[in-house]
């Protein structure tokens, strides 16, 4: 009994909100290959590279008699975790693109093994019109968030032009906060208690009570986190995007949310003119971590890091502005408005309270409980955006050239969720739908048709 306590390690918090009976949320990372997939080296990868780099990813959950749930160490059979799927040969790009959103949208809804650790490796070897062949990894999002794990990938791949070096990322500069004057702090102060409680308030009621109307973009059924999806991307330029956040003096994160807001309202209003008055949020992913880009796997898991591994994020609960003709004849309104409620939230201690909110909960009433406090701010709104930072340079996997890079959430009980990550000086956007219910390509469309507005309106500005 004292050995198995050996190997028994705690979970934190955010793992077991994000894997229980309420909600399990998944993250599905695809690399597109440039050339034919060799696979020759997958298990060596994953065996020398991929399983060392975190306990987590060799261990399974259990829970002890008290309830509290423990990461156990197990033997991992790799060749258990790797999936090479087949379909009929000789058929045309048309037809294994289809393959690849079908497979790509049932192995979303399927949940992971609880009898094994939390991950797998699916290869696809045919061709489709982005990619020679593509890789997902599938992993549980209480391994770790969206840092984390891009962290994990990137330990297994390597640059193209010198394997020996190291991948590098753009340096996200953090602004110096200069002293201001006592008095004029204090407004200041008491402006931001008014809006810590606003922003608090409105997220727990937006948890409890308070919930979007149904919409072209929110269907409000129940049980969307199972029903199948549909994704389609596109790619920006970073460069295009850097012009924009020049002119107005914001971050890419903002004009990209802005870009995604206004497309999104363009597609409400095609789709159905009366959705112009629907109330309508997006949650906003915010890593949380105190730093300015990625760290290595070591440092994530060094006590006391400023980059833990681990779920470190916050919801910023960003309103939809509504789709005026005055709104339209001035696209950058979209950027500056959530340039304004993403600083504003962001630097607001609503986002400790709503951390501190989420522990009491699992003190008082258990994890499961505080799940159900996350499902309801996940249910109530309408979409989710994240963004993530990727390397600069061209990647391999196995010698395998990466020609294209971006992930996919699934379990969300939202219709719609918007995923970025930049790579090779493009940022790539993955619009997932509830399939049947919002036409991914038209919404895609809008979005590349905001893109463009707004970029001309900073040219000319």
């Amino acid at each position: 009994m004292e050995g198995e306590e050996e190997i028994l390690e705690p979970m934190s918090p955010s793992a077991q909100y994000l894997r229980s009976s309420a909600l399990s949320l998944t993250i599905l990372g695809v690399l597109e290959i440039e050339n034919e997939i060799d696979d020759s080296m997958t298990m060596s990868l994953l065996k020398d590279i991929f399983l060392p780099i975190n306990p987590r990813f060799s261990s399974v959950m259990v829970s002890n008699k008290k309830g509290e749930r423990k990461w156990k160490k197990v033997e991992v059979n790799v060749e258990d975790h790797i999936i090479v799927p087949t379909f009929p040969g000789g058929m045309s790009v048309d037809y294994y693109d289809e393959c690849f959103n079908d497979y790509l949208s049932k192995i979303a809804a399927e949940q992971l093994p609880l009898h094994q650790p939390l991950w797998e490796i699916h290869i696809l070897k045919y061709s489709t019109k982005n990619a020679a062949g593509n890789v997902i990894f599938k992993l549980h999002h209480s391994l770790g968030d969206g840092y984390s794990l891009m962290g994990a990938l990137l330990s297994c791949l390597r640059c193209a032009d010198d394997p020996s070096m190291p991948l590098t990322f753009p340096w996200v500069r953090t602004r110096i906060r200069h002293k201001s004057c006592f008095l004029r702090r204090i407004p200041r102060f008491f402006t931001s208690l008014v809006h810590t409680a606003c922003d608090f308030g409105g997220s727990l009621l937006k948890s409890t009570f308070m919930e979007d109307d149904n919409s072209p973009i929110r269907s409000g059924a129940d049980g969307v986190e199972f029903r199948p999806i549909a994704t389609a991307t596109t790619t920006f330029s970073i460069d295009q995007l850097k012009q924009i956040k020049s002119k107005l003096n914001v971050t890419i994160n903002d004009v990209i949310t802005g870009v995604i807001i206004l497309g999104t309202r363009l597609y409400m209003q095609k789709a159905d003119e009366e959705s112009i008055k629907s109330k309508t949020t997006a949650l906003v992913l915010l890593n949380t971590r105190a730093i300015g880009g990625y760290k290595s796997i070591d440092e994530m898991i060094r006590p006391n890091s400023d980059s833990p591994w681990g779920n470190r994020f916050a919801f910023l609960q960003v309103p939809l502005p509504k789709l005026t003709r005055a709104e339209l004849l001035n696209p950058l309104h979209f950027v500056k408005k959530a340039h304004r409620i993403i600083k504003r939230q962001k630097n607001s201690p609503a986002v400790y309270l709503t951390g501190q909110l989420l522990r009491f909960i699992t003190m008082v009433r258990g994890h499961q409980a505080a799940s159900r406090h996350i499902l309801g701010t996940l249910k109530n709104t309408s979409m989710a955006i994240s963004n993530l930072v990727g390397p600069i340079e061209q990647m391999t996997l196995a010698n395998n050239l990466c020609k294209g890079l971006y992930s996919v959430v699934a379990g969300t009980p939202q219709s719609l969720t918007i995923t970025m990550i930049s790579y090779m000086g493009n940022m790539r956007i993955a619009v997932t739908t509830e399939k049947d219910f919002i036409d991914h390509n038209e919404m895609m469309s809008c979005i590349e048709f905001a893109f463009d507005v707004i970029y001309k309106a900073a040219l000319e500005a």
